[in-house]
């Protein structure tokens, strides 16, 4: 299993990314390391990794895209008025700020589902009023995180109703039926780990002050969230146009049209002048192009990954190591999933690939199907907290990170990686094996 070229070629991205080399460059190396590890030729390599870039083009267009939306909105100043108005139920009390962070987070999943869309418009504004109170800037970011992925682990709702949806099709085609209403059941336990997690980042791990840089362009924004701002036309429109973003997105399920028709209103309707768009799209680009350019480059790596072969001996050589032990097929199981999640950059899509050997294997142990719903659950989240190439955590460092202050390693994915997955796997496992 060691030689495996998917736990070297992660464990090769994850050291590079630690030692902070560039995330992107980070991938590229470690994908080629893996493909020349399984016998492939570097042109194959790469000519595999750069075809592959276009499993995540829908996406990387919208971060782009969305990026711009935010930058408009903040232009017309209604970020700011939300900013003032979260500051004002606050009253200075920092953890207050990260609960409510936590909150908005898990709406952007399920109650209006965005998902990271939001943190680009709402928290560079708040971090001025984050360094006065000198919150760890971890803690909000353990937050965010925390909001991006419970709620899809736990709840049939929003995007959860999508992830259980791919865990009770997988289940069922593999020979072990269950609906996707019944997953919630076991996989709340997991969820109630992570908030255990989030709990201990914000009360306890990270709760003390943490000095940052007070002349910053963080602060310029808190600066303008001192000024008078009446809500007017330029407001209404701006709100009109997100709105209009959420429900196109919701009902044809497309966030780039979402995006596009949302800047069109603002544009149209005067809130954004003409000759603004370019600023508008530079600003989108500065926000969110890196995510979308490591996003692109991700689904690359992952079709390196696939094609190397060693996903499918990866989980086999996991079969074989188990034995008959309930116990030890739970750990197993669920570690190999934090393996290829990071892998192939999506817990979404790691279910059908562990899918196909977990359910037979399962049924070999005893576990009832609830069980193996929770061990496949959670062995595809893990990852998605902690992995340098997750949305999870490239949308919290595009909001913290505006003003240089906040690392993308560590200070987005090291505490994301400790307080979300060491929980997942012991609420995992319990779970998996009492249910």
């Amino acid at each position: 299993m060691l030689t495996n070229p998917v736990v070297i070629s992660v464990f090769v991205m994850t050291v590079l990314c630690l030692c902070k080399m560039n995330v992107i460059l980070s991938l590229i190396i470690s994908g080629i390391l893996g493909g020349v590890l399984a016998g492939m030729s570097i042109g194959d390599v790469m000519g595999t990794l750069i075809g592959g870039m276009g499993g995540n083009a829908e996406t990387a267009l919208s971060y782009i895209l969305l990026g711009a939306l935010a930058v408009a909105i903040n232009k017309t100043g209604l970020a700011t008025i939300l900013s003032r108005k979260i500051a004002s139920v606050i009253k200075g009390r920092g953890r207050m700020l990260l609960v409510i962070i936590a909150i908005i987070s898990c709406f952007s999943q399920n109650l209006i589902p965005v998902h990271i869309a939001f943190i680009p418009i709402l928290i560079p504004p708040l971090l001025g009023i984050m360094n006065k109170l000198k919150i760890d800037r971890r803690a909000a970011a353990c937050a965010l995180t925390f909001g991006l992925k419970t709620p899809y682990v736990a709840l049939p709702v929003g995007f959860g109703l999508i992830f259980h949806g791919i865990i009770a099709n997988e289940m069922t085609a593999n020979g072990m039926a269950i609906g996707k209403f019944d997953i919630w059941k076991g996989m709340w336990i997991p969820g109630l780990g992570m908030v255990v997690g989030m709990l201990v980042a914000i009360f306890i791990t990270y709760r003390k002050a943490r000095e940052y840089n007070l002349t910053d362009a963080a602060d310029e924004l808190s600066a303008a969230n001192e000024e008078e701002i009446k809500f007017n036309s330029k407001h209404m429109v701006a709100l009109a146009g997100a709105l209009a973003a959420l429900v196109i997105q919701v009902k044809w399920e497309s966030l780039p049209l979402g995006a596009m028709v949302g800047l069109l209103i603002m544009i149209l309707f005067g809130a954004i002048k003409w000759n603004e768009m370019d600023e508008m799209m530079s600003g989108g680009i500065g926000i969110m192009g890196f995510i979308a350019f490591v996003m692109l480059v991700a689904a690359g790596f992952g079709s390196v990954i696939r094609e190397t072969g060693g996903v499918d001996s990866l989980v086999t050589s996991a079969a074989a190591m188990i034995g008959g032990s309930k116990l030890l097929g739970a750990v197993v199981m669920i570690l190999i999933g934090l393996f290829i999640t990071m892998g192939i950059g999506t817990s979404f899509g790691t279910i059908p690939i562990i899918a196909i050997i977990y359910v037979p294997l399962c049924m070999e142990l005893g576990f009832s199907p609830l069980g193996t719903a929770v061990l496949i659950g959670t062995a595809a989240a893990l990852g998605d907290a902690g992995s340098p190439a997750s949305d999870s955590t490239l949308g919290p460092t595009s909001g913290l990170s505006v003003d240089g202050q906040h690392d993308h390693i560590w200070d987005t994915c090291v505490p994301t990686f400790l307080h979300f997955n060491i929980p997942l796997v012991l609420f995992g496992v319990v779970a998996s094996l009492i249910l």
